[in-house]
C-alpha cells in the first residue's frame, strides 16, 4: 500500500525593480538630454519659430535639476524628408553611439523627420541602445512604447504633409513655367545682376568676361585652355572663385539666356526623399521664352558656338590606339586638326624630334607615325617654321592685295569726285559716294603686317 505525498508549497521571493529603470516619468529621472529643432525653410516666420524653440528647450532644461544638457542640436533651413543634409541630426545620432545622451526632445514627429522609412529605423536602432525619443506634442516617449502602430501613423501622417506640400509647390512651378515666369539665380548667373525694378541688367565688368570666353571658343580654344587664361588672368567665377571648371565654362556656352531667352524645366525632382535631380528628357512639358531680358551674346555667334560644339563632340577617333570610337578635340597648337595627309586622309600631329644640333618641331602624319610606311608611305614631314612662314606669307599677301585694291578705287573715284567708304565700314564693300563740299577723297591705308604666328 503506497501512501500519498502531499506536495510542499514552493517558497518563492520577490525581487523589486530597480525605481530608476521602471520609473516613467521622464522629469523625475537622471538624465543626458539632447534637444533637436529644425526649421525647412529660411522664411522670417521659420526662423522666429526656429530660434523660439531653441530658446525654449534652454529654459526647460535648466529648469529641471534631474537633466543635464548635452547641447543643443538644430538644422536650420532643412528638410525633413531625407537625413542626408542634415548635419546636425546626424551628429546627433553619432553622439548616441558614443553613449553620450539617454533622452532626445523634440517638439513633434513631424520636426524629427517626414520620412517614414527613416524615421522608424532611426527610433529602433536609439530604443536598442536604451535611447528613447520624447515627443512634446504627442506625448510619446519611444523608449516605453510596446507597440509601434501608433508611431508609424503619426510619421505616416508626417509624410503625407510633406508630399502634400510638395505636389503644391510642384504645381505652383509649373504653372509659372507655362505662363512664361523665368527664375533668375543671380548668384550663380555671370554677367546679371538684379536690377531696380527686380529684372536683370547686364553687369558690365562681367559681360565682357562672358563675352571672352564665346570669342575664344570660336577662336579654336578647348574648355580647359579658356578654364586655364581665366585663372592665370585672376577672373573669379560668379560665386567669387578663383578656380573655373570645364563644365562650368560649358554650361556657359551653351545656356540661351545669354541670348535674351530662357528655356524652363530643364530639370524636375525625381523623388521627393532622394531629391534626385534628373535632366528632362521629354517626361514633361518644357517651355521656351524668347526675349525675357537684355542680351549679351549675339544669336549669330551663339548658334556658331553651338555648331561648334556639336562638331567636336561629334570627332571619330585618329589614332588606332585609342579605346573607343570618339575623338578628342585639341585647339593647343594653331595648327591643330587645320593639317590632313593628302595621301591617307589622317590628320597631322605635332611631333618634337630630338637631333644632335637641337630639337626640331615637326608635323607628321598620324598613320606614318603609329604603323610606318605600311598605310601611308609618301607622306611628307613639315618643318613647323616653314608652315608658319608659309602662311604668314601668304596672308600679307592677301592683305596687300586687298590695300592695292582699294588705293586703285579710290584714285578712280577722285577723278570722278566719289569718295570711297573703306570695307567694314557699316558693315557693307565699299561703295562709291558723292563727295560733299569741303570732302577729303579717302586716300590709301596701309595695313599692319603679319610678322609670325
Amino acid at each position: 500500500m503506497t501512501t500519498q505525498q502531499t506536495p510542499q508549497k514552493r517558497r518563492i521571493t520577490v525581487i523589486p525593480p530597480n525605481p530608476q529603470l521602471t520609473e516613467r516619468d521622464i522629469h523625475k529621472k537622471h538624465l543626458r538630454v539632447a534637444p533637436y529643432c529644425r526649421v525647412s525653410t529660411d522664411s522670417e516666420e521659420q526662423l522666429n519659430s526656429y530660434n523660439a524653440q531653441i530658446a525654449y528647450y534652454t529654459e526647460k532644461i535648466a529648469a529641471t535639476p534631474e537633466w543635464t544638457m548635452v547641447r543643443l542640436y538644430a538644422d536650420e533651413g532643412i528638410t525633413g524628408t531625407s537625413m542626408k543634409r542634415r548635419k546636425e541630426f546626424l551628429k546627433m545620432l553619432r553622439d548616441c553611439d558614443r553613449g553620450k545622451i539617454d533622452l532626445i526632445i523634440t517638439k513633434s514627429v513631424s520636426r524629427f523627420g517626414r520620412n517614414t522609412l527613416d524615421g522608424l529605423d532611426t527610433v529602433r536602432k536609439l530604443k536598442r541602445k536604451g535611447i528613447g525619443v520624447f515627443f512634446e506634442k504627442e506625448n510619446t516617449n519611444t523608449l516605453y512604447m510596446d507597440n509601434e502602430m501608433i508611431l508609424t501613423f503619426m510619421m505616416s501622417q508626417a509624410q503625407a504633409e510633406s508630399e502634400s506640400l510638395s505636389g503644391s509647390v510642384k504645381w505652383g512651378h509649373r504653372k509659372n513655367f507655362k505662363d512664361g515666369k523665368v527664375y533668375y539665380h543671380y548668384a550663380s548667373f555671370l554677367g546679371y545682376r538684379k536690377g531696380p525694378d527686380g529684372l536683370p541688367e547686364i553687369d558690365p565688368d562681367e559681360a565682357a568676361i562672358v563675352r571672352r570666353i564665346f570669342a575664344r571658343y570660336l577662336l579654336g580654344q578647348s574648355v580647359h585652355q579658356i578654364c586655364r587664361d581665366l585663372m592665370s588672368d585672376g577672373v573669379k567665377t560668379a560665386q567669387g572663385s578663383d578656380s573655373w571648371h570645364d563644365s562650368v565654362v560649358r554650361k556657359m556656352l551653351q545656356n540661351e539666356k545669354y541670348i535674351g531667352d530662357a528655356l524652363l524645366q530643364k530639370t524636375f525632382m525625381a523623388d521627393l526623399f532622394t531629391h534626385e535631380q534628373r535632366k528632362n528628357m521629354g517626361e514633361l512639358p518644357q517651355y521656351y521664352v524668347h526675349e525675357c531680358h537684355p542680351a549679351i551674346i549675339d544669336r549669330d555667334t551663339f548658334q556658331r558656338v553651338q555648331e561648334e560644339l556639336a562638331r567636336r563632340s561629334s570627332l571619330r577617333k585618329t589614332s588606332s590606339k585609342t579605346k573607343t570610337e570618339l575623338g578628342k578635340y585639341c585647339g593647343k597648337y594653331v595648327l591643330s586638326e587645320l593639317l590632313v595627309c593628302g595621301e591617307c586622309g589622317s590628320p597631322y600631329r605635332r611631333v618634337v624630334w630630338s637631333r644632335p644640333e637641337g630639337k626640331r618641331i615637326v608635323w607628321r602624319c598620324i598613320n606614318r607615325l603609329e604603323h610606318g610606311k605600311k598605310i601611308c608611305k609618301k607622306s611628307p614631314t613639315w618643318n613647323e617654321a616653314d608652315i608658319h612662314a608659309a602662311v604668314t606669307a601668304a596672308m600679307n599677301e592677301l592683305f596687300h592685295a586687298q590695300t592695292a585694291r582699294e588705293a586703285l578705287e579710290a584714285r578712280r573715284s577722285r577723278r570722278r569726285g566719289w569718295r570711297v567708304v573703306p570695307a567694314g565700314a557699316g558693315g557693307a564693300d565699299p561703295q562709291p559716294h558723292r563727295a560733299s563740299a569741303g570732302a577729303v577723297p579717302v586716300g590709301r591705308q596701309r595695313r599692319p603686317r603679319l610678322s609670325g604666328l
